[in-house]
């Protein structure tokens, strides 16, 4: 039977998606609501296409989805990562990156260890999901989407879903640890034996940062189209040529969307190396889009089967941040970082680039532009490590 739905052209669909992630966006800035920094407009622009589309309001497919999916991903992939500054980001941050990286480590080990505790309660695809939610864990809301193209979990299925609202639960009770975390200041530097002189450094280092581009004109948009669509096109020429590779089960583990995303964010990484990284408008462009796509996969999720498997996917997820912490506490004694220093690279793990100039502005508005270039790392290396995280979990599972 063909679904039927209010609004069905695809410009009226895309129009829709695009009108709920503006509303959002506009309330938060109209209202200054601080409930925002809590539940963050993210989980209002999933759930309400998500509300729309299980009432017949949108449809739960379209055509509009597929070239969303095909095209604009990893065009906002090559865009977001081709803004990084790597030398710049080591330079700045210096020892704190490394504690962002066992923060990294524990959200890739403690995949599998967690995965192993609930697995029972959960479906033959929640590996995959477990990929997706590392893909936010380390980097953000793009690799997600990009790591569930990757393992080719389908966005209208329920395990997505639960990635998305596992991500968000666990935000809801992380976020405000690591903003009171600064009021452990002193216990924790007793914890790390951090030096003074090493906090002074770090807040001199970052005050002489400049994060500056040129103002936005339109042939930079140009270019940005330009280099969107020219990876995206050559990525899926080439991905189109490579072979499949599977497990002895004949479970597809990378596929030509595995190859696809893992030549994206090569080639993202790479133009960052160059002068394309200092066209303005590229992150705000990229983060305008994966927000659309999130719309776009909240969309197309459907709640007619929804289950008990969610109480367990949350279970799992509180349990897995649970090794997240402890490895950051662990880098944080090693390389005796402070405590502005341990939760800034907390948030640019588990939240990205929306929370952790958050924690940094409530922490030390001086280590702001740090923690910007923190999360960026995050995109960096999160589709690779995620991708690494859900094949761990397929293996034990």
């Amino acid at each position: 039977m063909m679904e039927t739905a209010v609004i069905t052209s695809p410009a009226s669909v895309l129009a829709v998606l695009a009108a709920i992630c503006s509303f959002f966006f506009f309330l938060e800035k109209r209202t200054a609501w601080k409930g925002f920094n809590y539940l963050p407009p993210l989980i209002f622009i999933y759930v309400t296409p998500v509300l729309c589309s299980n009432t017949k309001i949108i449809p739960r497919t379209s055509s509009v989805y597929d070239f969303m999916g095909e095209v604009m991903l990893p065009f906002f992939l090559v865009l977001m990562l081709m803004n990084i500054d790597v030398k710049v980001a080591f330079r700045t941050a210096g020892r704190g990156i490394f504690v962002m990286l066992l923060g990294t480590v524990g959200v890739v080990i403690g995949a599998p260890l967690s995965f192993m505790l609930v697995s029972h309660g959960l479906g033959p695809e929640a590996w995959k999901a477990y990929g997706a939610l590392a893909g936010s864990w380390i980097g953000g809301t793009g690799n997600m989407l990009a790591v569930g193209q990757m393992v080719n979990l389908n966005e209208s299925s329920l395990e997505f879903g639960y990635a998305v609202i596992a991500d968000n639960a666990v935000y809801l009770i992380w976020l405000p640890i690591l903003l009171g975390s600064k009021r452990c200041a002193e216990l924790f530097h007793s914890f790390t034996r951090v030096p003074e002189e090493r906090i002074n450094e770090l807040e001199r280092a970052a005050s002489k940062l400049n994060t500056k581009k040129d103002p936005l004109e339109m042939r930079h948009i140009l270019y940005l189209i330009f280099f969107g669509f020219a990876a995206t096109v050559l990525a899926a020429h080439i991905s189109a040529m490579l072979p499949l590779v599977k497990a002895s089960s004949g479970q597809v583990i990378i596929s030509a969307n595995t190859y696809k995303i893992l030549l994206i964010t090569a080639l993202g990484i790479g133009l960052s190396f160059t002068r394309a990284r200092q066209i303005p408008g590229s992150q705000a462009l990229a983060m305008a889009l994966i927000y659309l796509f999130v719309a776009r996969m909240g969309a197309k999720a459907d709640l007619s089967n929804l289950n008990t498997s969610v109480f367990w996917f949350l279970l799992g997820a509180y349990l897995w941040i649970f090794f997240h912490g402890a490895m950051l506490l662990l880098g944080a004694r090693i390389f005796k970082i402070d405590v502005h220093t341990a939760a800034i690279a907390s948030a640019a793990n588990i939240g990205g680039a929306a929370s952790a100039p958050i924690v940094a502005a409530y922490h030390k508005p001086v280590l702001v532009p740090v923690a910007v270039l923190m999360a960026l790392i995050g995109y960096a290396i999160g589709n690779p490590l995620a991708y690494l995280t859900a094949l761990l979990c397929l293996f034990v599972g």
